[in-house]
């Protein structure tokens, strides 16, 4: 029997992560479209609403009911403002093993909510999941997803040459790949103790290479 993750709200002090919804497609949208997204991530430029639309109500399901994966908007508690995503991918429910990725939008950068967001749902994996490990992925020169991953307590374990396809604009504005290198991180349960003071960063990018 396939294992799925649970519908799951978490709550940290200025956040809640939860399901994707209908009314997020303008925000997933025009955030998706941003410079850095794109140069970052394999999702699709220019990201359409159509796209968002999709993303919600047929991929984040599909990927959820088939035990791959987990997709969560991240809102300030606050406002109920969508700033980011965050996705589980590549889960292995034997090994208990999971890869993380995350998105912040561009207007929430420098808040603090890419490390917030990935250390609660790396808090509730290995705790209430009891999962046993969590992978992220980081292009060699994207530092600040980097620094998040250092900040949430992820252990770098090496890298993997030339696997990794960044993006960049050309001068008639056409995206075109670049290949780079990932830089490999894990995060076990002993590497959360002490974690959690004084979290800051820039904002985060990791793969999202499987949105679709």
């Amino acid at each position: 029997m396939t294992s799925t993750f649970p519908n799951v709200s978490i709550s940290t002090e200025r956040l809640v992560l939860r399901p994707l919804e209908d009314d997020d497609v303008p925000a997933l949208a025009e955030m998706m479209n941003d410079e850095l997204v794109g140069a970052w991530t394999d999702v699709p430029q220019p990201f359409t609403e159509a796209a968002a639309r999709i993303w919600i109500t047929e991929h984040a399901p599909a990927e959820r009911a088939a035990g791959r994966g987990l997709d969560l908007a991240v809102t300030e508690f606050l406002t109920q403002r969508l700033v980011g995503v965050v996705q589980l991918g590549r889960t292995n429910w034997h090994v208990r093993s999971t890869e993380l990725s995350y998105v912040i939008a561009p207007w929430a950068r420098g808040e603090g909510y890419a490390s917030e967001a990935a250390l609660a749902i790396a808090q509730w994996l290995l705790g209430d999941q009891k999962f046993e490990r969590i992978e992220l992925r980081t292009a060699a020169d994207n530092t600040a997803s980097q620094q998040v991953a250092q900040k949430i307590g992820c252990i770098s374990e090496g890298v993997l040459r030339n696997a990794c396809i960044a993006h960049v604009r050309t001068e008639d504005g056409i995206w075109t790949d670049v290949r780079t290198d990932f830089i490999v991180w894990s995060l076990l349960p002993e590497d959360l103790d002490g974690v959690g003071e004084g979290l800051a960063d820039t904002g985060g990018f990791t793969s999202f290479s499987n949105w679709n």
